[in-house]
């Protein structure tokens, strides 16, 4: 009896499933025990090792893509493998390389702890793969707080600078708030997807506890005792998914923390973070509460009413919000969060669309949208700090606009490489970033949405003012002090030879990324409602 009852509580492990993820968390500890051993002058030996670590988790990724099998029962369902989960991975595996690239020479240059960081980036990488991986609230909320606390310590990581220091500490308070809302509303969500199983002639045999896989929560929602507690709890669950995307309101920790962390930390947040948020918000709120495929109840209909209304107020807030702010900054990194907060409000347009179709081919068409928008986002964003990076100098010295005044013939590389990311934040045609709210866009029109892709193309033309200033005071601007054009490291090198041609290939052959990102996985009660009406 004791032997029956192991087996059938013993999950069946699949470690194919989550190599990826094991290969990242190995190569962490191998980057700490190697740190150990290392002289301090070496420190180019924990970032090859992480480098190694993080190209074989992108092998494994690719190899799971092609020809990658998943047990369904496999960790008890916690764990899922589709294109989603994948394309998010290679996004954060890429992000996570580009900021190894950009961070070699800043960290030998303030003489800070290489191996610390290395791990702790690596760390930060697994727990954004769980987020997009995670089946499961418990999961997702576990690669959440892995993610957090490797990113509160990475934020403060100049231990001698006050800004850094404050930045880390707003961070890690206003993530803490943001974590215990997450929390609350899983555990409102659990207790609102407890089920009355019938008995013999209809009464009542059972009450079955709720749950928190995602799937099993989609298909308890027709029938679950408590729907009030559905609204609490996708309301505190959005709050939670809402500051870690940096959506307005809840953006407020984004311009102190993007200022006062080191610039490959806040090239690093800005871009794997955030595409992590979505994943996991795409995960929960599109498969795991699809409100579209419950509306023949009064709850489901009522829930996916007030869910998409939130969703298009706070896209709306959260553009607007974003760049009309950032049109009066004087310092590039706060230009930059607040031009974050705004394409969060982009990418939420998709979300939007993904959200409202009832049709599985524009599901995945909006869900493919807002990847690749993620992606190519992250490589204009980090090629954009890449440069910030080097003419800031040693502490962040000189990020104000007006430290740029003049610098583009003295420095040509770097100031016709930031202005092409300029342009493709702006969304230029012939850019990645023209691209990305293309599809964005196209997925919300073909939704109805047409005041809220018109609300996105107003504010689109109002960032115009900020990025281009960037690039006139490059260019057109005259200095009124000395400057020396910063040596381009090797690695910083790559990483904006890597990220400019991605910005122009993404640009203008956009089709086979598109097509290799396109969601094809069914939620399993979406296929199975559908099939039944």
């Amino acid at each position: 009896m004791s032997s029956f009852f192991a087996q059938s509580v013993m999950p069946v492990i699949d470690w194919a499933l989550i190599a990826p993820e094991v290969i990242v968390c190995a190569a962490a500890v191998i980057v700490m025990l190697v740190d150990a051993f290392v002289h301090p002058a070496q420190r180019w030996i924990t970032g090859s090792v992480a480098m190694v670590g993080l190209g074989a988790a992108a092998a494994a990724s690719i190899g799971l893509w092609l020809g990658g099998t998943a047990t369904s029962d496999a960790f008890n369902g916690m764990i899922v493998l589709d294109e989603l989960r994948l394309g998010f991975t290679l996004i954060f595996l890429l992000v996570s390389a580009l900021t190894l690239l950009i961070s070699t020479v800043w960290v030998h240059g303030e003489r800070l702890p290489a191996g610390e960081f290395h791990s702790l980036l690596l760390f930060a990488t697994a727990g954004m793969m769980f987020m997009a991986s995670g089946n499961d609230l418990v999961i997702i909320f576990l690669g959440l707080e892995i993610l957090s606390i490797a990113t509160y310590v990475m934020a403060g990581f100049r231990r001698t600078d006050v800004r850094s220091n404050e930045s880390s500490l707003k961070y890690f308070i206003l993530g803490s708030f943001s974590s215990a809302f997450l929390l609350y509303g899983i555990a409102l969500v659990y207790g609102a997807t407890s089920i009355a199983e019938p008995g013999p002639g209809g009464s009542l045999s059972r009450i079955v506890a709720g749950t928190t896989n995602i799937a099993e929560i989609a298909s308890r929602i027709s029938q679950a005792q408590y729907p009030a507690l559905l609204f609490a709890g996708a309301a505190m669950m959005l709050v939670g998914f809402g500051f870690k995307i940096a959506t307005a309101p809840f953006h407020i920790w984004t311009p102190d923390v993007y200022e006062g962390a080191p610039t490959p930390v806040t090239a690093f947040m800005a871009a794997g973070p955030k595409a992590a948020g979505f994943a996991s918000f795409i995960r929960v709120f599109v498969f795991g509460l699809p409100f579209v495929v419950t509306a023949s109840s009064a709850s489901g209909a009522s829930v996916h009413k007030a869910w998409l209304t939130t969703l298009v107020v706070m896209a709306i807030l959260t553009m607007t919000l974003g760049n009309v702010v950032a049109i009066v900054q004087n310092n590039v990194k706060r230009m930059l969060a607040y031009s974050s907060i705004a394409h969060a409000g982009y990418a939420l347009v998709g979300c939007v669309a993904a959200g409202a179709a009832t049709d599985p081919v524009q599901r995945h068409t909006a869900i493919t949208a807002v990847v690749f928008y993620l992606l190519t986002y992250a490589v204009m964003n980090i090629g954009a700090f890449a440069v910030v990076q080097l003419i800031a100098r040693p502490g962040d010295r000189r990020t104000a606009i007006e430290d740029y005044r003049g610098i583009g013939f003295d420095s040509p590389v770097l100031a016709f490489s930031l202005s092409l990311f300029m342009l493709s934040l702006l969304g230029m045609p012939l850019t990645a970033g023209f691209m990305g709210k293309i599809l964005v866009f196209g997925a919300a029109i073909d939704q109805k949405f047409y005041g809220l892709v018109i609300v996105a193309v107003l504010n689109t033309a109002v960032s115009a003012y900020y990025y281009l200033r960037l690039i006139i005071v490059m260019f057109f601007g005259e200095r009124t002090m000395a400057w020396s054009a910063p040596r381009i490291p090797a690695s910083v090198a790559i990483a904006l030879v890597i990220t400019v041609l991605g910005v122009l290939y993404l640009g203008i052959f956009p089709g086979r990324v598109i097509s290799a990102l396109q969601t094809k996985i069914e939620s399993q009660v979406f296929t199975k409602q559908l099939s039944a009406r």
